[in-house]
């Protein structure tokens, strides 16, 4: 008799949803309620997190803490837009680019790459530190006095970190800040080489390779067999047969290893901050030096749980300026203006 009720209502209730409506029910707006509340109650639990600090002296941290804060707030990933992938794909798209007057900066283009013309059969690596030095050397002749930091981005950041880790104390840099520094070029390699990654990544970058040396391809066809380059589908088939022969390496492996910045990361010798994402695809999380970060005095790593690769996306439209840009700002800022108190702890 019950089961008899209860299915009677049941006809009714749904006989009653067809005839007013889901929505106008009140039920969908209810599961839409329901929905938003527990995505919401998600994303703070499980995505939105403060960075992790790692830093060899806690006179770093506490100099961190007291001038760039933004290492210690909590880092709220677009709520629509946190997956690692699609962090790293939408950023480009996403981010204005609003016009920038620059006062005393110095942007480094590697050969090939700033024109149409290359006057020499050489490209560049992040391994060979020759032209950054002579870069770094050229400003600060020209500018002494004048505080001088760097900064570098993706492989950009591995040529900074490798060329500090070469020199030690002896650079004119003040300072240096690294994004998405890619730690392990095997364990780069590795992720970028599995199948969605290849997709979405690896395929495109390895035809802009293949793209930005083929227009100088008369330049290096005595030394590299340039029909062969052409067909690498990946960055390593490509650094295998460009690459690592363009710079000596007797084989991809050496090249790999001294391409890779986690090795020199204990002798840098001047305060450097490094940002990283942990979902970063580009730069696996296990390959990411936190132990010989703890070593060195000089360095301070912070990481994200979320960001992928050059993303750090934030707020609800994230047209205007990202974590990492926040990150740089309050970072460079520190150093210009209280750098000196590094000094004296």
């Amino acid at each position: 008799m019950d089961l008899r009720m209860l299915s009677r209502e049941l006809s009714l209730y749904l006989e009653h949803q067809v005839r007013v409506g889901f929505f106008g029910s009140g039920v969908g707006l209810s599961l839409i309620l329901g929905f938003s509340v527990a995505y919401a109650c998600y994303y703070l639990s499980s995505i939105a997190k403060k960075p992790q600090l790692v830093t060899g002296a806690e006179s770093f941290s506490r100099f961190l803490q007291d001038h760039c804060p933004v290492v210690t707030e909590t880092y709220y990933p677009t709520v629509w837009c946190w997956e690692s992938r699609g962090q790293t794909l939408l950023r480009p798209f996403i981010t204005s680019k609003p016009p920038v007057r620059y006062r005393k900066c110095v942007v480094f283009n590697n050969r090939g790459m700033a024109g149409e013309n290359l006057l020499t059969p050489r490209t560049y690596c992040c391994a060979n530190t020759e032209d950054l030095e002579t870069v770094i050397h050229h400003v600060h002749s020209l500018y002494p006095s004048a505080p001088f930091l760097a900064a570098g981005v993706s492989m950009g950041g591995m040529l900074l970190l490798n060329y500090l880790g070469k020199i030690g104390t002896k650079t004119p840099l003040k300072a240096a800040a690294t994004f998405s520094v890619g730690w392990n070029t095997f364990a780069c390699s590795e992720s970028l080489e599995k199948p969605l990654n290849w997709l979405l990544f690896n395929y495109y970058l390895t035809t802009c390779l293949q793209s930005s040396v083929n227009k100088h391809r008369h330049m290096f066809v005595k030394q590299i067999d340039m029909d062969h380059v052409m067909k690498a589908k990946s960055i390593r088939e490509f650094d295998k047969r460009f690459t690592s022969v363009m710079f000596g390496y007797q084989t991809i492996d050496d090249y790999y290893t001294d391409a890779s910045p986690n090795h020199r990361l204990k002798s840098v010798g001047i305060p450097v901050l490094c940002l990283n994402s942990v979902d970063d695809v580009f730069s696996p999380s296990h390959a990411i030096p936190i132990e010989t970060a703890k070593q060195n005095p000089n360095v301070a790593l912070v990481l994200t749980s979320y960001g992928g690769h050059i993303g750090f996306l934030e707020g609800i439209w994230p047209r205007q300026s990202t974590y990492m840009d926040r990150v740089f700002k309050q970072f460079v800022q520190a150093m210009v203006e209280h750098g000196h108190e590094l000094s004296n702890m």
